[in-house]
């Protein structure tokens, strides 16, 4: 078999530029790299992941606001750890790492897809685990975080759903 770039592989009796041919899934990429385009095109496949973008841009949103809560803190004079710094400082930017994970899986990527998948589940659950430790960080910071983790649950519980489970079918 024979191919070129503009082209799909033949053998030495054909080929063909028909674009409908050089759309096809198997062409594209193995399976295990993108969901399937005709159920990712879906409206409740669209629906889930503006659902999913929504709650990072939330996220995001929330994230940042206690960012701006720790500054004010600090600057009235108040007690604020290095932990709650660095955890102020780093959750903004994991909003950032949710949004492109979001947006590769919304075109197809099946291991952005996974990530997300994964990150949503476990996240909340360590952020809200650690804070539970005694004396880490004040109540009201505690309770600021698990605000900020409530659109992440929402971004697992979406993840999960059976529109998205079957945009991207298990391979194996």
């Amino acid at each position: 078999m024979e191919t070129n770039a503009n082209t799909t592989p033949t053998d030495a009796n054909t080929t063909t530029t028909d674009p409908a041919l050089l759309a096809t899934p198997a062409l594209l990429a193995t399976p295990a790299l993108l969901a399937t385009p005709a159920l990712l095109a879906t409206p409740a496949a669209l629906a889930a992941f503006g659902r999913t973008r929504a709650a990072v841009k939330i996220y995001g949103a929330l994230t940042a606001a206690a960012l701006l809560a720790v500054i004010a803190v600090a600057s009235t004079g108040h007690m604020v750890n290095p932990f709650m710094w660095i955890r102020a400082i780093l959750l903004p930017l994991i909003a950032v790492l949710l949004h492109r994970l979001a947006l590769s899986a919304s075109q197809g990527s099946r291991r952005a897809f996974e990530r997300l998948r994964g990150i949503s589940a476990v996240f909340p659950v360590a952020i809200v685990g650690v804070d539970l430790i005694p004396g880490v960080c004040p109540w009201w910071y505690a309770a600021v975080q698990a605000l900020c983790v409530l659109p992440v649950i929402g971004i697992a519980l979406t993840t999960r759903g059976t529109t998205l489970r079957a945009a991207f079918p298990k391979t194996r």
